[in-house]
């Protein structure tokens, strides 16, 4: 394919246009289909030339000099052009692969689902039983309607293409350099919080599974122990509606804001959305397969939850005793519980340097324009990130609280306030603003976030 600037360009080709004149036209038979016996024509040879001679001329960041529209083919006329002299037609020109809706919903699901499913209920017990179902699908729904903003926001910026565009871009086209810059710190927030959080708990396996070893597989084997675990400890329910006693907590708590906090970060996948569903091969299915997506995630979320906080033993225990990692109530020497921390370890230790390649990535291309800039800059990075969480790990080693911060702090712009004002600001500049009927749940989204992220950062457990 023709790269304009580039010096390894190595293709050319045809060109129809409706034109009476086609500059550096080559003749359909001069070019090979499928069989490459056949030789390309001088003409084909002088027109790689001269793309050459652009590429040649021009530097990386001249424009001046590159080739011009009339020596690019269009997408429909690509050819490669072999060094033997031989050109080949591509073929497939929609960019990549493409994977049917059933793919689309499963690749979001896997992708939502982390380390926040050890939390929920943890996260119920801190909002209490009714509380805290009715604010996790409330969340669901909510992340999913930002999230869907972030999704269509692309296309609301006219004249200018925009296939490519991630979330950042489009915040970099409506608030400037803020926008670009503080879209990358609270990304970065959400990412190396994630990394702690995994730190944090591949200690934790590590040394669980280091005091019970056997000769002894991610979310549908903790699904099925989690249903095991109910089936032997039975319900233990009873219903106090604002007060606590000795074995249960009431069904409305102040603490709330946990929850929400923990929640933000488990519906989070706003910064990679456009990227996944770009890959989906009926693009007009996008919103029923993001929403199916989302609701897969919460009634996974809701199953765990509402299971083990049901299911804890009270008496003897009381329900306070659940703790933000709902494994650590489990003794080590639990088989079942055995099995899924192995499993949770090592799916964490293949995902935690891709973690750490995206912080990377994201961070060294905006500050130095470069994915790698020295091998001393990524060394300093990758030290300050472990450091971190061996740090939060020896000291702090309470998931559920990190999962709240960082999900509060993220969520207040990636998830609430940029999706919004970008949708808002694009519709006033269409004149298609009106208040309140169409944008009176943007409102709302602004005053909730700002109040969630007050509330999950003020209040410690």
């Amino acid at each position: 394919k023709v790269k304009r600037g580039r010096r390894s360009t190595r293709t050319l080709l045809p060109q129809k246009s409706n034109d009476l004149s086609v500059p550096f036209h080559v003749e359909h038979r001069n070019i090979v289909e499928n069989d490459p016996s056949e030789r390309v024509s001088a003409e084909a040879s002088v027109l790689s030339s001269r793309v050459h001679y652009y590429s040649r001329l021009t530097a990386s960041s001249d424009r001046l000099l590159s080739p011009p529209d009339h020596v690019i083919p269009c997408q429909e006329e690509l050819y490669v052009y072999s060094p033997l002299g031989m050109a080949f037609k591509v073929t497939g020109g929609d960019g990549g692969a493409k994977n049917p809706s059933i793919i689309t919903i499963f690749a979001i699901w896997n992708t939502m689902m982390g380390t926040s499913i050890l939390s929920i209920p943890w996260g119920i017990k801190q909002a209490g039983f009714t509380l805290g179902i009715i604010l996790l699908i409330s969340m669901g729904l909510l992340t999913l309607y930002c999230c869907l903003r972030v999704l269509k926001s692309p296309k609301s910026i006219p004249y200018i293409d925009t296939s490519d565009w991630e979330f950042p871009d489009v915040c970099k086209y409506y608030f400037g350099k803020f926008g670009q810059w503080s879209s990358l710190v609270f990304s970065m927030v959400s990412l190396i919080g994630a990394m702690v959080v995994y730190w944090v708990l591949m200690s934790n396996f590590l040394f669980n599974t280091g005091k019970f070893i056997y000769s002894t597989i991610s979310v549908v084997y903790l699904l099925i122990l989690v249903t095991l675990k109910a089936i032997r400890l039975g319900f233990h329910l009873e219903f106090h509606w604002l007060e606590s006693t000795q074995f249960y907590v009431p069904e409305f708590r102040l603490l709330f804001p946990q929850l929400t906090g923990v929640l933000t970060l488990a519906f989070f996948i706003h910064n990679c959305i456009i990227t996944l569903m770009k890959s989906n091969k009926h693009q007009e299915n996008n919103v029923r397969d993001l929403s199916v997506a989302y609701l897969l995630v919460g009634l996974t979320y809701l199953y765990v939850g509402v299971l083990i906080f049901s299911t804890f033993p009270s008496p003897p225990l009381s329900k306070d005793c659940i703790e933000p990692n709902f494994l650590d109530n489990f003794p080590s020497s639990d088989v079942l519980v055995f099995v899924a921390r192995t499993c949770l370890l090592f799916q964490m230790t293949t995902v935690y340097p891709l973690l750490g390649y995206l912080v990377r990535v994201q961070m060294m291309s905006q500050v130095f324009g470069k994915h790698y800039p020295s091998f001393f800059h990524v060394f300093t990075l990758n030290i300050f990130i472990v450091g971190t969480g061996v740090c939060m790990a020896k000291y702090y080693p309470n998931i559920g609280s990190i999962i709240r911060y960082s999900g509060a702090t993220c969520g207040l712009a990636l998830v609430f306030v940029f999706p919004s004002l970008v949708h808002m600001i694009s519709q006033k500049r269409r004149g298609e603003l009106s208040w309140p009927s169409r944008d009176a749940g943007d409102g709302i989204q602004l005053s909730w976030s700002g109040l969630h992220r007050e509330q999950s950062l003020g209040n410690s457990s």
